[in-house]
């Protein structure tokens, strides 16, 4: 296919994937943390992976409180979407290196491993900003923020308290999991370009 069509091609599935992708990994996260069921963006985030989950819920169960089928049907989603691109012959950033279908899956993994730290990063810049412009207000997103960075930030808290009022534990937060984030994805990359 030509350049010309398949550059907004490729970027258009990556979006469609991507945004899939990106509700059933709140979906997972959420369901980790046990952020209220009720909520409505849990609701929502329900209501729009059901489609994809439900069938393999059939098949695949969950243990040990781990969805299962959610992470399995992530890892098929990316790895569908690396297959297309391929297709499309437009390598995004990693995948350039991905040749085989072991690859590609190496690929997925890690793209997923983005994921969930960019989600963190994310959802805690994002609940820092709403402390400050609206502190104190109910809001259903606060909820969910709160629910899913207390598991990181309380840890945090617990070794730096609360100091003249501020409390430093996001950044900390955000300067560990950047840190993290560099020493896991290099090795990922690694395995994907030799995989």
């Amino acid at each position: 296919m030509g350049n010309y069509l398949a550059q907004p091609l490729a970027f258009l599935i990556s979006t469609v994937f991507g945004l899939y992708i990106l509700l059933i990994m709140l979906r997972f996260l959420l369901a980790r943390v046990g952020v209220d069921f009720y909520n409505p963006i849990s609701q929502f985030l329900v209501k729009a992976t059901n489609p994809g989950l439900r069938p393999l819920r059939r098949v695949i169960p969950g243990l040990w409180g781990i969805d299962f089928a959610s992470v399995v049907l992530m890892l098929l989603l990316q790895s569908l979407l690396g297959l297309i691109l391929r297709l499309l012959e437009m390598p995004f950033g990693s995948l350039l290196y991905a040749t085989s279908t072991a690859g590609i899956g190496l690929w997925a993994i890690s793209e997923l491993v983005a994921l969930v730290f960019n989600v963190f990063i994310f959802s805690i810049l994002i609940h820092v900003i709403l402390s400050w412009v609206n502190p104190g207000t109910y809001n259903p997103v606060t909820v969910i923020l709160h629910g899913l960075n207390e598991p990181i930030l309380r840890p945090i808290r617990r070794m730096m308290p609360v100091i003249s009022g501020f409390d430093l534990s996001p950044l900390l937060a955000l300067v560990g999991l950047q840190i993290l984030k560099m020493l896991v994805m290099p090795p990922l990359i690694y395995l994907i370009r030799i995989g």
